[in-house]
């Protein structure tokens, strides 16, 4: 018999609602993917078997039927009578315990029983991306920051259990989630998005799939300290936004491109109105930027009160905006105004799917969005990301400028070997922009770019992260960029 061994890949706390977790995260070397094990450390275990009998009895008069059908509005009431409840359970099995010590055995319970029990412990792990729930026979996985998808050693007992979650989040935004609508699209009051689907649509059983909110957003100088970036592709960036150029970002999924599209938005001056368009709000721009944020929202069950990212993005015309930010391109009608828009004078990012530069020309040009190929030539940049799914790691592959026919010319290509992004070709047509617009030569731009890289490394040297500072940073940049 082989013996298992037990390698530590990186240790680390948690806290959630008074509840402390210790989370490990192990290589065993007999299974294929590492672990993600929670243990839950102010709370012992013969406490948690005395919780059990709590809970036990407490559900025993509890109709979760019931409960999920309770409004929203009626939730908050119903809550604090249960809160009572269990609280008279506690002063009966804990009569020695202090406050804090009840207030924290009175949080476990409620999630355990109406709020998403350990998978809140999970969301309130900073270094998670997603929680993926795929039915009761298996544990919950998560793909990690830097390990990529991870087992762990939560499981939900029933699958009546994943649909009464399912329900809860539903019910939080007005959504419902039935046999009859068993697919759902929502997201928790944290912002972070959610999927469900119900058995036997999903065969082996009912599926929640979370994807969290990013509350501490990528930033342009974490994209260049994780190697996500170069310093010379992000002064090029720069440089586009700052002289008005419209920029698509492509990708996968789970490329990164809506982080990308964040980070684009570091480099925006002060005195422009945003106008930001998106199915769930995930981007966070710097505080002291004119941003309106716009989302889009689906009808109701009888169809109606729904307002498309079309709709959006054609009121958005009307708002006077200086910028456009679009989460997502996957129509011929919004990538017709996004194109007109850019026409007309307006900076518009947006995103995309597709693996490269050539692709996505091809997808832009053929059905379903299916725009003249030479109505691209408004699109200065295309700036491509690309998740590695062996190694996890995000890069961006390529950056093309738009020839004036709308085909595309790779400026800088990644090598996966060097893992570097390497300049292959010099640019034409922004430089031509910019010289037009600007009246700068070739010698100045050069120049001008050569000072934002130095800014740029300057940022990364003193670790300033933080959007707000980033903002900062760029707000006295536009008033005088000499002086800084």
């Amino acid at each position: 018999m082989v013996s298992e061994e037990r390698s530590l890949l990186d240790k680390y706390k948690v806290s959630a609602n008074g509840i402390k977790v210790d989370v490990e995260i192990v290589s065993f070397s007999d299974k294929p993917v590492p672990s993600y094990i929670v243990n839950i450390t102010n709370i012992s275990p013969s406490t948690k078997i005395i919780l059990e009998k709590i809970r036990e009895e407490f559900i025993s008069q509890l109709d979760f039927g019931e409960v999920e059908k309770t409004r929203q509005s009626d939730f908050e009431t119903l809550r604090e009578q249960f809160k009572n409840s269990i609280y008279k359970l506690l002063r009966k099995y804990f009569p020695k315990a202090d406050e804090v010590t009840k207030k924290t055995l009175l949080n476990y319970l409620l999630e355990e029983n109406l709020g998403l029990g350990k998978i809140d412990l999970l969301l309130n792990d900073e270094h998670l991306e997603e929680v993926v729930v795929n039915n009761h026979k298996e544990p919950v996985w998560v793909y990690h920051k830097k390990f990529g998808w991870l087992v762990t050693n939560v499981s939900l007992l029933t699958e009546s259990r994943i649909r009464h979650y399912s329900t809860i989040i539903g019910r939080d935004v007005n959504k419902e989630i039935t046999n009859l609508n068993p697919l759902m699209d929502a997201h928790l009051k944290s912002g972070d998005r959610v999927n469900a689907t119900l058995a036997p649509i999903s065969t082996k059983g009912n599926t929640i799939t979370i994807r969290k909110f990013a509350k501490d957003p990528w930033t342009i100088t974490k994209y260049i300290k994780e190697k996500t970036i170069s310093l010379d592709a992000a002064a090029l960036i720069w440089l586009a936004i700052q002289n008005e150029l419209s920029i698509l970002v492509s990708g996968g999924t789970g490329s990164g491109k809506t982080s990308m599209l964040n980070v684009l938005s570091n480099f925006f001056p002060p005195n422009q109105r945003i106008i930001s368009i998106e199915d769930t709000r995930e981007l966070m721009l710097a505080k002291n930027l004119h941003w309106v944020p716009l989302e889009t929202r689906l009808p109701n069950p009888e169809g109606k009160g729904g307002v498309t990212m079309l709709d959006l993005l054609v009121n958005s015309l009307r708002m006077r905006p200086d910028r456009i930010v679009v989460g997502e391109i996957r129509r011929e009608r919004e990538a017709q105004v996004a194109m007109e828009a850019m026409h007309t004078g307006h900076s518009v990012y947006a995103t995309i799917h597709a693996n490269n530069a050539e692709e996505t020309i091809t997808r832009l040009t053929n059905p379903p969005i299916n725009l003249p190929q030479k109505m691209l030539s408004s699109l200065a940049m295309i700036v491509v990301q690309n998740r590695n799914r062996r190694t996890g790691k995000r890069r961006t592959l390529q950056i093309s400028e738009l020839t004036k026919d709308g085909g595309e010319r790779v400026l800088l290509q990644f090598n996966p070997i060097s893992d570097e992004l390497k300049q292959i070709s010099d640019s034409q047509e922004v430089m031509k922009a910019i010289n037009l617009y600007t009246g700068l030569s070739k010698k100045q731009i050069e120049k001008d770019l050569l000072h934002k890289k130095n800014i740029l490394k300057w940022m990364v040297d003193n670790n300033i992260e933080d959007i707000d500072k980033i903002g900062s940073i760029m707000a006295r940049y536009y008033m005088d960029k000499l002086k800084i």
